[in-house]
């Protein structure tokens, strides 16, 4: 699942596919109902891959929720956040994200989370080895380079004695 091309355009409702671009914008299409429309430069759009919880040490990647959200579930959907209580919700979130910062996540974030994921779900969009395959890329490479100024540090200690 790339979730570069996944979308939130604020003030339309449910997730949207990029499918292309425009002279003034993107075209997408939604994952809803399938209809393409155009998306303006003037609207607040957000990519999932660009969106992250906060936590009370540092902020999750959204795919991470997602993943874990679905790891919880057992690859079921969430139940409709109209339907549930706020206390059932919240609950369910802190099993997946137990340090949360409580007071920047609202309500209307979990829900939008839970909603997000019940989409993808019923998309099959929840595949998530590409970005577990670039966070190993990543991993490594910060491997190598703290490798890199280890060994250039002993040099360093070494040239001055």
């Amino acid at each position: 699942m790339d979730l570069s091309k996944i979308l939130s355009i604020s003030g339309k409702p449910g997730l949207f596919k990029m499918i292309g671009e425009s002279k003034n914008g993107l075209v997408v299409e939604s994952l809803t109902d399938g209809k393409k429309i155009p998306a303006f430069a003037h609207e607040r759009i957000s990519s999932l891959k660009e969106i992250s919880i906060y936590t009370e040490s540092d902020d999750i990647a959204l795919w991470k929720v997602l993943k874990k959200l679905n790891e919880v579930q057992e690859g079921k959907p969430v139940e409709s956040s109209k339907k549930a209580s706020s206390a059932v919700l919240t609950a369910l979130f802190e099993q997946v994200v137990p340090d949360y910062d409580k007071d920047s996540v609202y309500m209307s974030d979990i829900k939008k989370v839970f909603s997000w994921y019940n989409q993808l779900l019923e998309k099959d969009m929840l595949d998530f080895s590409e970005q577990e395959a670039e966070e190993k890329e990543l991993e490594e490479k910060e491997a190598k380079d703290e490798e890199k100024s280890e060994a250039k540090d002993d040099e360093k200690e070494e040239n001055e004695k």
